[in-house]
């Protein structure tokens, strides 16, 4: 397996983790973890600074030296990163929100507070597609507040619903959580200059979603 190459320079660089790679070899078992394609694909020592979900896809950004993966760390502790999902969710819900509601910052620890922001891009029958801002980071908050005002992400085993998950995997192939993170911006460690970073939809996404008839610039590739 090889990484979609998103951001390269001196001090950073970002990839698209594709749905059902781990992050880091602490956070689960697996003979191959991302931490280990990047590394190949550099050619060096990465340190990862945020994570994602094994199941959710899209932009993942490590840090090339210890410096730099402190100051970036720190923004993302201090909610200074902001990041953009795209998620397919059950029903259709309102056309924008902003979801409050407190929930462990890791499995087993006290709940702690947590805002998503969300807004509908596009309504289906009983569907809908969303876009999630998540102002907080805490232990799988967009799928957990999604869930929370009973619109959970199809193709979630953990907060979905059974049957809504195996309609889409036998009429739409769709074989895996329906959650992608799009977009992510930090300041530049080195320089302080802002740094945003989009991953287009994969084609385990961008497949099902057409033929849904989601419009294409949905998740579609940033214009150069």
């Amino acid at each position: 397996m090889q990484l979609s190459l998103l951001h390269l320079d001196d001090r950073v660089a970002a990839f698209a983790k594709p749905s059902g790679l781990l992050v880091h070899r602490g956070w689960g078992s697996a003979p191959v973890v991302f931490v280990d394609l990047a590394e190949r694909a550099l050619g060096r020592k990465v340190f990862p600074v945020h994570r994602l979900d094994r199941a959710t896809s899209g932009v993942l950004l490590v840090a090339l030296d210890a410096a730099a993966a402190a100051l970036l760390g720190a923004q993302f502790e201090q909610g200074l990163a902001r990041k953009r999902y795209l998620a397919l969710v059950r029903g259709v819900p309102p056309e924008r929100g902003c979801i409050d509601h407190p929930i462990p910052r890791r499995e087993g620890g006290p709940r702690v507070p947590a805002v998503t922001e969300f807004e509908r891009l596009h309504a289906l029958e009983r569907y809908a597609v969303v876009e999630a801002r998540p102002r907080t980071g805490r232990l799988h908050q967009v799928r957990r507040h999604l869930k929370h005002i009973s619109h959970p992400i199809i193709g979630d085993v953990n907060y979905g619903k059974g049957e809504h998950n195996r309609l889409f995997r036998e009429r739409y192939a769709l074989h895996r959580l329906a959650l992608h993170a799009a977009e992510l911006a930090v300041a530049h460690p080195e320089t302080g200059a802002p740094l945003r970073i989009a991953a287009p939809l994969p084609d385990d996404l961008r497949g099902p979603f057409d033929q849904l008839g989601v419009p294409t610039w949905i998740g579609a590739a940033p214009a150069a």
